[in-house]
Parts: structure tokens; sequence; C-alpha cells
């Protein structure tokens, strides 16, 4: 059966004639009279009673238009369905990602990813969580790995929630404690990440609820190099965990830190408004697969 027939028939429903839906099929009016007429021919019932400049629909009719919708939408599906796996073939994935824990966190997706759909052109921004906040509203990507809570208008998939460490010098003096917070850290100084690292502002929001004020007194956006600071007894810093143990030397003191709403709780974010491409749709997939393999 004729789909392009089928979508004349139906018009000529809707509109409520054959004139009106040839404007609407982009056809004549003959060819949609024809159309009709193959379908009577087809099914061997009439579709229509003609009664004078009117036409109403026989029982075959109207079980032919209630089929034909089914079957028109269905169409309309595949066809989109169709064009979400070219877009993977021919699409871009525009994705923005933090400095701080991307390359733990993603490398094996990005690995994955690039085995599945490899005519995909991957477009990477690395910046931290306030910039890439930014590019997201101004559409400059489609998805970025952003800290919870994220800011309105964005939807979101958690990843990981990771807490935070307290690190600290093994000659530091509370180097053996089981628990730590920052009204005991008062008086040592901090390291911190570069500025517009959302980190940073969870560490700080924590201090000010507990009336500290942290003496800062060195920044980087390398976690090695902060390791590395925190070895020579320039300070206390904090990771999330799972960093954390991947960069522990030896002279190197981890302690849990004893503060709510201070988790390295990160997801994928987007516009809540936006049309996810099929290439940013894929990656949100496997991040929710590889995140139930683990």
């Amino acid at each position: 059966m004729n789909l392009r027939a089928l979508r004349a028939f139906v018009e000529v429903v809707r509109q409520g004639g054959f004139s009106q839906a040839a404007e609407v099929v982009s056809l004549t009016q003959s060819s949609v009279s024809k159309a009709v007429r193959t379908l009577e021919d087809e099914l061997g019932a009439p579709l229509f009673n003609r009664l004078g400049h009117r036409n109403e629909l026989t029982a075959a009719g109207e079980i032919v238009y209630r089929r034909a919708q089914v079957l028109l939408a269905e169409s309309n599906d595949l066809v989109a369905e169709i064009n979400d796996l070219r877009g993977l073939k021919r699409g871009q994935l525009r994705i923005g990602l933090p400095p701080v824990g991307c390359g733990v966190l993603f490398a094996a997706m990005f690995a994955t990813y690039r085995r599945r759909y490899p005519d995909i052109e991957i477009e990477l921004t690395e910046y931290g969580s306030k910039k890439l906040r930014g590019c997201l509203e101004a559409g400059e990507i489609d998805l970025a790995a952003l800290l919870l809570p994220t800011d309105e208008g964005f939807d979101f998939q958690p990843v990981r929630n990771e807490p935070l460490m307290a690190v600290l010098p093994m000659n530091h003096p509370l180097a053996r404690r089981k628990r730590i917070d920052f009204t005991d850290l008062a008086d040592s100084p901090f390291i911190l990440f570069e500025a517009g690292f959302a980190l940073n502002a969870k560490i700080l929001a924590a201090c000010e609820r507990k009336g500290v004020t942290p003496k800062v007194t060195a920044r980087s956006g390398q976690i090695d190099f902060i390791v590395d600071l925190v070895s020579a007894g320039l300070g206390v810093a904090f990771l999330p965990r799972m960093l954390a143990h991947m960069h522990q030397p030896t002279g190197i003191a981890l302690i849990p830190l004893d503060e709510p709403h201070t988790d390295w709780h990160i997801a994928l974010a987007w516009r809540a408004s936006a049309h996810l491409p099929p290439a940013a749709r894929a990656w949100l997939d496997l991040a929710k697969e590889m995140a139930h393999s683990e």
C-alpha cells in the first residue's frame, strides 16, 4: 500500500476536500483523486460517499482513516530513527570537561565512544566549571561535566559522587586524625585550585558556614603540583577521594573531610530547552551504561 496515497487520503479527510488536500500535499487535485481511487481499488471498497460537493467517510473509510494515521506516524518515526542513525555516522559531539578528574572519569568513555562511532567528530572544550556553564548557556557546547547542584535551566545526568579528602603532609599535627573539618584546619594555610574551579566555591562556602576564614597560600590547576606543594609543607589541600588515592605519594596523609555539602558530585549537564543531537544522546547513554557496569 502506497504511503503517499494514504497521506493524500488522510489530508482529504482533514482538510474537508480534494482541492484543499492537494495544496497541503503539493499535488494536483486530479493526482489526489487518483490516489484515493487507487486505494479504493486496492481495498475493494469505497472510502467516501460523494454527496454533491461533500464527501463523507464510509464505514471502510473510517477504518482506513484510523489505521492510516497510525501507519503514517510509524513511518515518520522510522524516518526520524534512520536520520538519528545517520547522525551518529556524520555528527559532532561538542562536550566540555573540567581539567580536574576528567581523565579518570572519561578517558575510557572516549575510547569506547570512538570505537562505536568512529566517524563522529569530537570537539572537546576544557575549562573550569564557571566557564563551562557559560559555554553551555551560549550553545557553544551540547554537554558539560559540572559539579552539582547545577544552574536553573539545566537538565543533568549524574556521573560520580565522591567525598572530599583533606591532603596533609605527614608531619602535620592533625595527620593522624580519623576525620577532620574546617574548624580543625582554621590555622593551616590552604592550597586551592585556580579561580573558576567549582570545587573552590564548595570549600569556601563550607568554611564560611563554620566561621573560618582560610589563609590561601597557593593556587594551581594541576593536581600533581598541588600534592607536591602539600608534600613540601606549604599547606593543606582538598581532593575528591578517587583522585586523592591516585595522587598519593609517600609523606602525604589523606583524611576524610567531615563537612556536609562538600562532595564532588559530578554530572553531565545540558540546556533544558535544547534539542540534544544524536551524538550527545549516545554519550549520555554510554555514561549510564558504564556507570552501571562498575
